[in-house]
């Protein structure tokens, strides 16, 4: 047999994303949906393929020409869009005497082809279709003889049956051909004529196959997060019923998470959402961080597979327990300081092994921490999304320009450079049996190590008491001293300035969080996080940031309820009187 496969839509149900990719490139476990089905009807017998083409065309025609198949496989570019049934016209002097098969492209089956074909010779009718129940789709009518006797409820009449969906898989005769017109027509108004014409039209019900059709952007998630689970648990047969997905917190990103339990197995899956085009996404850089660390031995979850176009990654699960949740439940300040020995020997390793072989081109957003990220992804946020959002302050385009730039000066000119996790956050940390393990990574970059270590000992989720934070940082720079050789004043001077970055950072999200995303969750740690930059603006070592200590000491007496000073009093005003969101 030969098969055409339908790829000229325009895919306008899946917008915007199909304005730079064609639904039949997107990509289902890491393979695109055209290469599915033409590898499927290869293995089914079928001897050549043609695909007609019209969006995009040239995109398909190159993925096309790339890709190895064990049959031919040719596109019939259409100038002007001729539908369905106008596809099948178009083509017919690829078609011989045979039945042939047409199969739309953006539907993943695994119906047997094969058995399909076999079922429409044998039955003689000109025409089979394969019919699936979904009642999101079921209009065509069946009779209890196994016919097609409508495509809507009012072309059936009174003949017993029920409604299904067409599939998009269907067997033809040559002479089916006769009944499509020129140019543009739908391969539905010929089963119309084939019907008038007294014709018979097979319809074969695939209810123990899966089929689902890829048309809008959930319900080609759905397919994905179908398909991936049983990869993974290794399902002989199709599992749709025996996996049971859960939905997890969420974190401060868009990102959705689940867990997926099937027996006495569980998965994590994470959501990134569909990523168009050729830069790095969140999920590549996840995937590819994740697998560049967990083969270097450092404590993070294996990633088990990964689809860089959904977005859907599943991996390891590692629990429910964080460093949070372990410190909010210590007995003492000792053992919590054991708590973050543990993570911090683990923390070292994460830099010097991931340092290793590590790929800039893995990143994602920018390759390195460099001084411009300094400036834009902490302090520019910090001013932005805290100062002028979340308490509605007027202030000008380079407002603590003088101190930023001080600040990012002293992370980097006295950074001990490897690789950086970004946010080495307790909420980041789950406590395993196995031991201390990092998640979220996808922020991975070359950068200064102090960073991780400034976010891990100023977290306000935990708020460790000051005197236990410069012990473990005094600890953390006597084993690299020992271990790498690390110049010790210039390691606490490098930490100094990170611990404002961060704590800028950590401001400027929470404030966004807030205000744009309406997660009040974060603003109980806003406070906390005030007073922790209070605390680094005015130690030592670090020269003078008069700017930002002066706002942080009004932000500071507004906590403590002193007496406010007048630039406090402004922003007590503005916060108050601000627009909301």
């Amino acid at each position: 047999m030969k098969a055409l496969v339908l790829a000229a839509g325009y895919g306008t149900r899946l917008l915007p994303y199909t304005r730079t990719v064609p639904k039949p490139l997107f990509t289902v476990a890491g393979e695109p949906l055209i290469e599915i089905l033409i590898r499927r009807l290869a293995a089914a017998g079928c001897e050549a393929v043609v695909v007609n083409t019209h969006h995009l065309h040239e995109k398909i025609a190159a993925f096309i020409s790339e890709r190895r198949f064990p049959i031919p496989v040719t596109t019939r570019f259409e100038p002007q869009i001729l539908g369905t049934g106008g596809a099948i016209r178009n083509v017919a002097d690829f078609w011989d005497r045979r039945p042939f098969m047409v199969v739309n492209s953006d539907i993943l089956t695994d119906i047997d082809f094969g058995e399909v074909y076999r079922r429409h010779l044998a039955a003689k009718d000109p025409a089979t279709l394969v019919l699936y129940d979904d009642p999101a789709f079921n209009t065509v009518m069946l009779s209890t003889e196994g016919r097609i006797t409508g495509f809507d409820e009012s072309e059936a009449g009174a003949m017993p049956g029920r409604r299904l969906t067409f599939s998009g898989i269907q067997v033809l005769n040559p002479e089916v051909i006769d009944y499509i017109p020129k140019g543009f027509s739908s391969s539905i108004d010929a089963y119309r004529r084939l019907l008038s014409a007294d014709k018979s039209i097979l319809g074969l019900v695939a209810s123990e196959a899966r089929w689902s059709d890829l048309g809008t952007p959930e319900r080609y998630r759905e397919a994905c997060i179908e398909v991936m689970a049983e990869k993974v648990f290794g399902f002989e047969k199709r599992g749709r019923d025996t996996v049971r997905r859960h939905p997890l917190s969420g974190d401060g990103s868009d990102r959705r998470w689940y867990r997926l339990v099937s027996g006495g197995r569980s998965m994590i899956l994470a959501d990134h959402g569909i990523h168009v085009g050729s830069a790095q996404g969140e999920a590549g850089a996840f995937e590819d961080i994740g697998r560049h660390l967990h083969g270097k031995g450092v404590a993070v979850p294996r990633i088990q597979l990964a689809d860089r176009f959904s977005g859907l990654v599943l991996l390891e699960d590692l629990g429910d327990r964080h460093l949070q949740d372990a410190v909010l439940e210590a007995a003492d300040t000792s053992v919590v300081a054991d708590l973050y020995r543990q993570v911090i020997d683990r923390l070292i390793s994460l830099w010097l092994e991931g340092k290793e072989g590590f790929d800039p081109r893995w990143t994602w957003q920018t390759e390195r921490y460099d001084r411009e990220m300094i400036l834009k992804a902490e302090c520019g946020y910090f001013r932005d999304a805290f100062l002028r959002g979340y308490l509605a302050m007027s202030l000008s385009g380079d407002a603590f320009r003088d101190d930023f730039e001080r600040i990012a000066e002293g992370a980097l000119n006295y950074g001990v450079t490897a690789f950086m996790h970004r946010d080495m956050q307790s909420r980041n940390i789950m406590m395993t049996d196995r031991g201390p393990h990092f998640i979220d990574f996808q922020g991975g970059r070359f950068g200064p190590i102090q960073y991780d270590l400034a976010a891990l000992l100023i977290d306000p989720y935990v708020a460790l008491p000051e005197a236990l934070q410069e012990r473990l940082m005094a600890e953390c720079a006597d084993r690299l001293e020992g271990m790498i050789g690390i110049d010790r004043r210039d390691f606490v001077t490098g930490y100094r300035h990170c611990c404002i970055a961060r704590n800028l950072q950590m401001l400027g999200a929470f404030g966004f969080l807030t205000r744009v995303k309406r997660k009040k969750g974060f603003e109980p740690y806003i406070p906390r996080a005030i007073q922790t930059l209070w605390q680094n603006l005015t130690k030592g070592g670090v020269g003078e940031f008069p700017e930002l200590s002066a706002l942080a000491l009004d932000l500071k007496r507004r906590m403590d309820g002193e007496p406010r000073g007048g630039r406090e009093r402004e922003i007590l005003s503005r916060r108050n009187s601000g627009p909301e969101g």
